[in-house]
């Protein structure tokens, strides 16, 4: 194995205040390891150059501004640009603890892989619907459980919001594609078509801002449902049962309020033994009564949100037979890059 050189790849888009936040984070990096970062700010109209120059000084980075292609060009654009061998990807609403290098770099000095991906956490800083939404979106009792510690799927399909990939493997792939979002399971799964592994870096997490509302939370969910089956068609390896949890979820939760009306509540006790488990759950990791109730609210909107999205895009493309790239033409994006 080469010596590894590592390039941060950031695609940017009208948030000059998170690159901000996320070069700040870059300062207290621990280890010593070289590294550099790329901006790739991507057709913004309040952009970050000025934020960027600030830092110039301080941390090796490179700026570059094009076009409006959305996040998965972007960080293709960044990795054709970058100099390092081997690229992690972040969103720009990522905050790295010190420690993130030195645990990326020792997982692949041990055993090294071309692509990894690692979890998502909350810092203390964030607020309490920040922290309800990470509940929701890591925690073992929901969808996203997948991005959480002890997972020992070899097929494991990072997330881009904290992603490495190694240039080989970008150069073989192409990169993403795209789709949005879905770019980074689609690439996580070509990859392993062409034989380069993936793994859970359970240890090199990031703190994931997330700077969302209960709207743009259940926007985001939904067309995470809708990608789901778009992938399922694209590599009909990869569909699995589980995908229909959440949807299963939500036919549940109806039918047991027509149960109610009708004076049969086992069901609803059912989903309140569900939902008891995971508000205590909730409480012990966030040591918060008013977060816990928040984290029940993410979880009905992530199912619903998600599990809708995953009806409506089945049946158009499994019954109606619609071709995805002309019937969701809001989940593509044209490359102009």
């Amino acid at each position: 194995m080469d010596a590894l050189h590592y390039s941060f790849i950031v695609p940017v888009f009208n948030r000059p205040d998170e690159i901000k936040e996320l070069l700040q984070s870059f300062l207290g990096i621990e280890g010593g390891l070289p590294f550099e970062i790329v901006i790739i700010e991507d057709g913004s109209t309040i952009d970050c150059r000025a934020v960027v120059k600030d830092y110039e000084e301080s941390l090796n980075i490179s700026y570059y501004y094009k076009p409006n292609s959305g996040p998965g060009d972007s960080r293709n654009f960044g990795m054709l640009k970058a100099k390092g061998n081997y690229f992690i990807i972040l969103d720009s609403d990522c905050l790295l603890p010190p420690q993130y290098l030195n645990v990326v770099n020792s997982e692949l000095k041990n055993a090294y892989v071309d692509c990894f991906g690692g979890p998502d956490a909350a810092d203390t800083s964030f607020t309490n619907l920040q922290k309800a939404i990470n509940f929701a979106m890591t925690s073992f009792l929901t969808t996203g459980g997948i991005r959480g510690s002890q997972l020992k799927n070899k097929k494991f399909e990072p997330r881009s919001f904290n992603m490495g990939i190694s240039k080989a493997a970008f150069k073989a792939s192409g990169g993403f594609g795209n789709i949005h979002p879905g770019e980074d399971p689609d690439l996580s799964i070509r990859l392993t078509q062409l034989g380069f592994k993936t793994k859970l870096f359970k240890d090199a997490f990031v703190y994931h801002k997330r700077r969302i509302s209960w709207s743009k939370f259940y926007t985001q969910v939904h067309k995470f449902g809708m990608v789901r089956p778009i992938l399922n068609l694209w590599h009909p390896s990869t569909n699995r049962f589980i995908f229909w949890m959440p949807t299963l979820f939500c036919l549940g939760f109806l039918f047991g309020l027509v149960c109610a009306v009708f004076g049969e509540f086992f069901v609803l006790i059912v989903f309140g033994i569900y939902m008891a488990t995971a508000f205590l759950s909730a409480l012990f990791q966030t040591k918060s009564f008013v977060i816990a109730l928040q984290a029940i609210i993410a979880i009905f909107v992530q199912f619903f949100g998600y599990g809708f999205g995953f009806l409506k895009s089945t049946f158009a493309i499994k019954v109606l037979k619609k071709k995805p790239e002309t019937y969701y033409p809001n989940l593509f994006f044209k490359n102009v890059v």
